[in-house]
């Protein structure tokens, strides 16, 4: 895309000093979000997804090293002071967190937490800031929206207090908004609700749109373009439709197998579990897990790189393209 990424990360990398070693969670991430898009990160739980925007916005133990660059409307965050990473959170960035239960806090009313994000950001008046809780509520479809706000969130449904949630995220009408799993633990219908919620105000907005998933059906019905994760580093990336098409990476496709359709075909799990990140094997770290591994997937770790419609990390994806042709 030619237009300024919103938001840019480059080499950007994510560790968790331990006793046994350093966790390395994330382990050189390139990844740009664009006004108006929605991109799906996608990837097993311990991949690095949640890790890599949690740590670009500050809320990971202060003991953690990050590296790297992450700028957000190129203001850089790594290195950056804890006064600038506040300003900019919740402001120009906003994250939606995947549990609203233990996210919000369980003593307070839902207007005293949404006032206090806006006054957090904002010269505004309590009065002002109450009318504009009630009109984001209204937004957000949450009925009866002036009763509703001096509710506590106990009295809200899990779908509802997902609402909340995207409320506060959209309080100062960030121009990214990070969304961690915002459909986990809500049934089917409530989901589409949400995810159509989401796009709503993505082009109310003119937002870019971060969605952080591991279930592809989320992925398939909103995203423009995805990027899949692996261990800490990107194994593919590219627009929706050709990657879900003709994904070229075997983990890629994996996740795809895995996928219930239509046509009632048996499913297929990866074989093997995610790699400890304390020690992360060599080369390419899905190759102990991978049907198509050689000798030489055990040496370098393979960079993305162009491969058709889309940018690949495996070294073996022009042969398999051809075995599957």
């Amino acid at each position: 895309m030619s237009e300024e990424a919103l938001l840019s990360l480059k080499d950007y990398t994510v560790s968790f000093p331990t006793a046994r070693g350093d966790v390395q969670a994330v382990r050189g991430i390139d990844l740009e979000v664009h006004s108006g898009e929605l991109l799906a990160v996608v990837g097993e739980s311990g991949s690095g997804k949640s890790v890599t925007f949690l740590g670009m916005m500050g809320l990971l133990p202060g003991n953690t090293r990050i590296g790297g660059s992450a700028k957000l409307l190129g203001q850089e965050l790594v290195g950056a002071s804890n006064k600038t990473v506040r300003r900019l959170c919740g402001n120009q960035i906003a994250m939606i967190f995947q549990d609203p239960l233990s996210a919000l806090n369980p003593v307070q009313r839902i207007c005293t937490q949404i006032t206090e994000m806006l006054q957090s950001h904002q010269d505004i008046s309590r009065s002002d800031a109450l009318k504009r809780t009630v009109e984001l509520l209204d937004m957000v479809g949450i009925p009866q929206p002036v009763d509703r706000a001096r509710q506590y969130p106990h009295e809200f449904s899990g779908g509802m207090r997902q609402r909340v949630m995207i409320a506060m995220a959209i309080a100062n009408n960030p121009k990214v908004l990070i969304a961690d799993e915002p459909t986990t633990a809500l049934d089917v219908t409530v989901q589409a609700q949400i995810l159509e919620l989401l796009q709503d105000i993505q082009k109310e907005l003119g937002a870019a749109v971060v969605l952080i998933t591991h279930d592809l059906g989320v992925v398939a019905r909103v995203a423009d373009r995805v990027q899949v994760m692996y261990a800490g580093r990107a194994a593919e990336r590219g627009d929706l439709v050709p990657l879900y098409d003709h994904p070229s990476h075997p983990y890629t496709r994996g996740l795809m197998a895995s996928l219930p359709t239509d046509d009632g075909h048996r499913l297929k799990p990866i074989k093997g579990s995610p790699p400890n990140m304390l020690q992360p094997p060599s080369g390419c770290a899905f190759h102990a897990r991978c049907d198509f591994a050689v000798a030489a997937c055990t040496k370098d770790i393979p960079d993305l790189r162009p491969f058709g419609d889309l940018e690949t990390a495996c070294i073996r994806a022009e042969e398999l393209t051809e075995v599957r042709s």
